[in-house]
């Protein structure tokens, strides 16, 4: 897969070094399984900490689905 580089938001989340998509959701869940940011109710919604409302444009909660579009605004090939 072609490398994309994140933007400065998710950049503080996965690192600023260009990666193919498939590294850069594999650091995203990552990042939100060490810091216990899914909802122990519902398990396909993620919790914004600081740094995640950022990529999620200041939303509290997402869904896994959401997430993945939301993320795609934050990267460029």
């Amino acid at each position: 897969m072609k490398p994309v580089t994140p933007d400065a938001a998710l950049a503080a989340v996965v690192g600023a070094a260009p990666l193919p998509r498939t590294e850069l959701t594999k650091k995203l869940w990552e990042y939100i399984k060490a810091n216990d940011l899914q909802n122990p109710a519902n398990r396909r919604e993620i919790v914004a900490d600081a740094k995640l409302k950022k990529v999620f444009d200041g939303k509290d909660k997402v869904s896994m689905f959401e997430m993945t579009k939301l993320v795609s605004g934050h990267v460029s090939s």
